[in-house]
């Protein structure tokens, strides 16, 4: 492999491991779909942004960006914990209106700039050891940095706040009622996801971000019990897709951020049927050995 491939792989891994570590709670709270939100709900900042600068990818982009990923978010916690509505609701509530608000916003005010397609969404992994930044006077792809960081805040955010995040993914009411303040940690793990989705989106693209938040959690959800291995078995579920899905698409001559999303679907659906006691063909065999059993104990 040349240091090329070995770069995309690397930040392709990085970001797989920030993205299953949060992604985690998020399945296990029911919330996987705040990241596919948050890619739509982010476009009235950057509109924002671009209409004070004139700029369509900038740091203050990403920032713009970011605030209205927290926006819904915020919205979206307050909406489900009113007990009105669902939390699918209030997902479908609050980020349909703040992407509607961004269209429009194009269609007044930058209508020929093609922010929909050229802006900090979107990111393309194949380029990501090109774009370099000058670090004590050597080139660094700024992916790797960008990646890197994110990595290493959310690995320190988890472990600062293990104890309630492990709470209330299971039980909210005894993380409130133990003083281990559930519902706080809940908020700064989904600002955390607003904030990780943005940068991710911009390094590395929305489809490939969206898919590392969501499959390598769901595929270790079917392996594990434990949360703790949980973590770990979906980070390297996701280093795997990375590294599997990298060289197929180099044998392929295809794209690496949609090898690398089928690879981990593959994956995931591998687990489905073989997983043990979870998966379908172990479930199948366990059905067709009952009646056995009882006949056995009968007899």
């Amino acid at each position: 492999m040349s240091p090329d491939d070995v770069m995309i792989i690397v930040i392709a891994g990085l970001l797989s491991t920030s993205c299953a570590l949060l992604g985690s709670f998020l399945v296990l709270r029911r919330q996987a779909l705040l990241p596919d939100a948050v890619s739509h709900a982010v476009l009235p900042g950057i509109v924002l942004i671009f209409l004070l600068t004139g700029e369509r990818a900038s740091a203050a982009t990403v920032l713009g960006a970011t605030a209205f990923g927290v926006v819904c978010v915020v919205g979206f916690d307050w909406l489900r914990r009113t007990g009105l509505v669902g939390s699918d609701a209030a997902l479908a509530l609050i980020f349909p209106a703040l992407f509607s608000l961004g269209i429009l916003g194009i269609s007044r005010f930058a209508s020929g700039a093609h922010i929909d397609l050229d802006s900090a969404i979107y990111g393309d992994l194949t380029f990501a050891p090109l774009r370099t930044m000058d670090i004590a006077g050597v080139d660094v792809p700024r992916s790797l940095v960008v990646t890197g960081a994110a990595t290493l805040v959310t690995v320190l955010l988890v472990v600062l706040l293990w104890r309630p995040l492990h709470a209330a993914s299971f039980d909210p009411a005894f993380a409130e009622l133990g003083g281990l303040r559930g519902r706080l940690a809940g908020q700064v793990l989904l600002v955390a996801v607003a904030g990780l989705a943005v940068v991710a989106f911009d390094s590395v693209g929305a489809i490939l971000v969206i898919t590392f938040f969501v499959v390598p959690a769901s595929t270790a959800r079917l392996l594990v019990h434990r949360l703790g291995t949980m973590l770990v078995v979906a980070v390297a579920a996701g280093w795997l897709s990375s590294f599997a899905g990298h060289r197929i698409a180099i044998s392929l001559d295809t794209s690496i951020p949609g090898t690398i999303g089928l690879t981990s679907g593959a994956l995931f659906l591998l687990t489905l049927l073989l997983a043990p006691r979870r998966g379908l063909v172990w479930r199948r065999r366990a059905r067709r050995s009952a009646p056995r059993a009882a006949g056995a104990k009968v007899g």
